[in-house]
């Protein structure tokens, strides 16, 4: 993401917890500390692992106190929706335009800039971040108040992780009764009851190589995200409370690091 902003001829500072990822960037300074990075930026974006990590940066990292009065808090992180609503807090309490912005999309798309922003917040301030959404991302989608983006990336969440979870256990049992799950993979492409999620994650499942675009132990974060969400509205989520007892199973069996196809191995190894 950070690439594709500093390639869009958007002056770029960035600052990551591991100052070697941040190198990396193409085209971007790096800063040594949070404040140092967002000092005098019209726009500052957090996307980082969790609510937690993101408060503690912009909050002990000094990055929200350093901030100008006038600049705009863009947060992509997937939090849910009290830390989101934490967060908010934080910017009204320090005056600042708050935008909550995740995004749906993974190593490759982040790479092609071709992300989907569900963006929320102020209108003004929105449009403010109009030139990096379109840096990061292929399509934006305004969905209301700060806050309704998380929500929205939740519930996007919860369809994509329960039919992951369900793709693993399908291809597991069909190695089970004697079935090649390449010919369940191409008995569905292109049909109604197909998904290209299928035979984008399915492949990885046969071969039983899950080279990372999105890591297992956040996929397991994210749907544990959806549970808290599902308990605060008194929502029962019995298919995502067994999905998440999966992805929670493969991490423990040590393919937390890998892909978030790796929940495969909660099926095939039990």
């Amino acid at each position: 993401m950070a690439s594709n902003i500093a390639a869009a001829g958007l002056q770029t500072r960035v600052w990551n917890r591991t100052r070697e990822k941040a190198e990396g960037i193409s085209g971007a300074t790096v800063e040594d500390t949070p404040a140092d990075a967002v000092d005098g930026a019209d726009i500052v974006l957090t996307m980082l692992a969790d609510g937690a990590a993101v408060e503690s940066v912009m909050t002990e990292g000094g990055a929200l106190v350093a901030m100008r009065d006038d600049a705009v808090w863009l947060q992509s992180s997937t939090v849910g929706i009290a830390a989101i609503e934490r967060l908010a807090q934080l910017a009204e309490e320090r005056g600042v335009a708050f935008v909550d912005a995740p995004v749906l999309g993974t190593k490759t798309p982040a790479e092609k800039g071709a992300l989907t922003v569900l963006a929320s917040g102020p209108d003004q301030a929105l449009d403010a971040c109009g030139p990096v959404f379109d840096a990061i991302g292929a399509k934006t989608v305004r969905v209301g108040e700060a806050g309704a983006g998380t929500r929205l990336k939740l519930v996007v969440n919860n369809w994509l992780l329960l039919l992951l979870g369900n793709l693993a256990e399908t291809v597991a049992f069909a190695e089970r009764i004697g079935v090649d799950p390449r010919s369940f993979l191409e008995a569905i492409d292109g049909g109604a009851v197909g998904s290209p999620y299928a035979q984008m994650k399915g492949p990885m499942m046969v071969e039983r190589d899950f080279p990372t675009a999105f890591p297992l132990k956040l996929a397991l974060k994210d749907l544990e995200l959806v549970l808290e969400a599902g308990e605060r509205h008194d929502s029962e989520m019995p298919l995502a409370s067994v999905a998440a007892e999966r992805f929670r199973r493969a991490v423990e069996q040590g393919h937390g690091d890998e892909d978030m196809a790796a929940v495969y191995h909660a099926s095939a190894d039990s």
